[in-house]
């Protein structure tokens, strides 16, 4: 299954408690980046656009933050012998190890300087603990550590969630599959993500995943409820 096999909504209406979810749109996410996601870049104006939709309809945008501390277990560099996108697996870190990434307070960590920062209402970090990872919008990978952003929604009234970054086949996955699990509906934008392709099957088994939760896919047009 790859994205092309999918069948979006032609268009989303807009309705209150919508709330948009935007992922980890940061410079080392970049094709510049030490990680870079394939097309990264090429998502910005669209994000952009997206964001000021939801701003111009009085609608929650939050971003999420990858935040490292230097050393983070899920570096490969915080291995002996191992490389970045090595196969790996410990309780909290994996299924791959990484390049050094978004690491706290430097250039890589900051968002793209495309990015309208101005349009989101919160900001959540994630990913700051050194030994477990964090790939979801919700739940570090400990899968016990919330983060903070589903108090946030519902202290904002959301009950559906509409998302869209970086990467498709980790943190806007397990945001998106997590965001069903706590009794969100779950809109993605596939046009306003891209993958990281690691493993090689990451996308076909990402999509199944998704679908399969009954996560819905709609292309980048919304129009007011």
């Amino acid at each position: 299954m790859d994205v092309h096999d999918l069948r979006p909504l032609a268009r989303v209406a807009l309705k209150p408690g919508d709330a948009l979810i935007v992922v980890d749109m940061q410079n080392d996410f970049m094709p510049y980046g030490t990680l870079p996601v394939p097309g990264g870049a090429a998502i910005v104006p669209g994000v952009n656009a997206m964001m000021r939709t939801f701003s111009q309809a009085g609608l929650s945008t939050v971003l999420t933050q990858d935040w490292h501390p230097e050393g983070h277990r899920s570096f490969a560099s915080a291995h002996a012998g191992k490389k970045p996108y090595d196969l790996y697996d410990e309780p909290g870190i994996g299924p791959v190890l990484w390049p050094d990434h978004c690491v706290q307070g430097t250039p890589g960590a900051d968002f793209h300087p495309g990015l309208d920062v101005k349009l989101c209402h919160a900001i959540i970090r994630k990913g700051f603990q050194p030994h477990v990872d964090s790939y979801s919008g919700f739940l570090e990978n400990d899968r016990q550590t919330h983060t903070g952003l589903h108090g946030y929604l519902k202290g904002r009234g959301a009950r559906r969630i509409l998302v869209c970054g970086l990467a498709m086949d980790y943190c806007v996955f397990f945001t998106a599959s997590d965001g069903v699990d706590l009794g969100y509906e779950v809109i993605i934008f596939p046009d306003l993500t891209m993958p990281v392709g690691s493993p090689p099957d990451s996308v076909s088994r990402t999509l199944a995943g998704l679908s399969a939760k009954g996560v819905k896919f709609a292309a980048a047009t919304v129009k007011a409820g």
